[in-house]
């Protein structure tokens, strides 16, 4: 296997598709051996695909080495403007065609790169992970589970805290992936605080195995370090507002972007989240018309500061402005948020045509897990918090789509 690795390490070299990749990450401190910071982690898990992510500590060429059962005999690395990807630490494969409804084996390789003479690449060391496993989602898929996390602020023991608890039929996971939906971080201020407190806890209990998102809370728009939070998470086209489709549900996530105006002095001027929110309306009003929308049995909005039920602050009642209408329209059967750290249930009512759920926040007695089971004939949602007492409920039937 060693020498195979060399000799696929040589012909690329040989050929002359490795290149340097600027400003991905710093370079590591010299004198440490080169090793796995974290990962591997799962994002956009579908039916056909999936995105692996890691984190080295030096500058590699890297890739996964995977396929179906138990055998790993195809190979795949990321590649942009036909350069492969390499002299870089965060890595983000995503491998395609895969089988729907399949179990598969993976491991993620890294090669580190010491430097270039010339037009000659120079190779280190070879560091690989063991063998994990994930299940893509059957076409149709018919039902699924998740839970969703909200409001850690740099609390990192919620997550086994809550998962242990909480998260398990007995020996089981009782949950296909995980929502961390906003408000993760204080504010964020470097690279290891985004490893510590969010991606190694995670990959601990279940990242390598099951797929998670995050949804930017205003939080994560705070810190020296916000801007690159991108880098660290698979989101599609690059944007924090978008649409997925797993089993029966369309979800829709949407960045409600900060709770205080734009010209407040916290954002030292470079804030435009008013623009940024009506932007995503002229989005959000193509994908309610969508087929995958429109056809899907139940809609779920992912959204961390709810218009509603979340005070008179200007981001709140700006949401409200842009968003209210369309997704009252748009007939969603459900809405997912956190914010305010205190939790509740909100029926519909003469605002908002639809429930809405908000999440506890970060303090022993006020932490929830929502849980949901989606079936093909309805929607199950239990808010449990952390002492294991149901504070929220939800059983929605199937409607029929006009």
């Amino acid at each position: 296997m060693l020498s195979d690795r060399r000799s696929f390490l040589e012909k690329m070299a040989q050929i002359g598709v490795l290149g340097l990749m600027p400003g991905l990450s710093a370079a590591a401190p010299t004198g440490e051996k080169n090793h796995f910071v974290v990962g591997p982690y799962l994002q956009n898990l579908g039916n056909h695909e999936v995105t692996i992510m890691w984190i080295t500590h030096k500058n590699c060429f890297s890739w996964v080495e995977y396929g179906a059962g138990t055998y790993t005999s195809k190979r795949e690395f990321g590649y942009t403007n036909g350069l492969i990807e390499a002299n870089n630490r965060i890595n983000k494969i995503t491998l395609t065609s895969l089988k729907p409804g399949t179990e598969h084996k993976y491991k993620i390789v890294s090669t580190e790169i010491l430097g270039y003479k010339g037009s000659k690449v120079e190779f280190g060391e070879t560091i690989s992970s063991p063998l994990f496993g994930f299940k893509t989602p059957p076409e149709n898929e018919e039902e699924f589970k998740m839970v969703v996390f909200n409001d850690i602020h740099d609390r990192p023991q919620i997550i086994p805290q809550l998962l242990y608890r909480h998260g398990y039929s007995g020996n089981k996971r009782d949950y296909d992936f995980v929502v961390f939906n906003g408000d993760c971080f204080d504010w964020v201020t470097d690279e290891q605080q985004m490893v510590d407190h969010l991606i190694k806890p995670a990959v601990d209990i279940f990242a390598a195995e099951i797929p998670f998102i995050l949804t930017q809370g205003n939080h994560e728009c705070r810190g020296s370090f916000s801007r690159h939070i991108p880098n660290y998470y698979a989101y599609p086209d690059g944007n924090y507002y978008y649409a997925f489709t797993r089993g029966p549900v369309r979800f829709v996530v949407l960045d409600s972007g900060e709770d205080k105006s734009d010209d407040s002095v916290e954002y030292g001027g470079l804030s435009a989240f008013d623009r940024y929110r009506e932007t995503q309306k002229k989005w959000l009003e193509k994908e309610i018309e969508s087929p995958e929308f429109k056809k899907a049995p139940f809609r779920i909005v992912l959204i961390h500061i709810s218009p509603y039920h979340s005070g008179d602050w200007h981001g709140p009642m700006h949401g409200q402005q842009v968003f209210g209408p369309l997704l009252n329209k748009a007939k969603i059967d459900l809405q997912l948020s956190g914010h305010t750290h205190r939790y509740g249930t909100h029926d519909a009512d003469a605002n908002h045509n639809y429930p809405i759920v908000i999440g506890g926040g970060p303090l022993e007695g006020n932490r929830t897990l929502i849980k949901l089971h989606a079936t093909s004939k309805e929607l199950n949602l239990k808010m449990i918090r952390d002492d294991g007492e149901v504070v929220g409920k939800y059983t929605i039937p199937k409607k029929a789509r006009t």
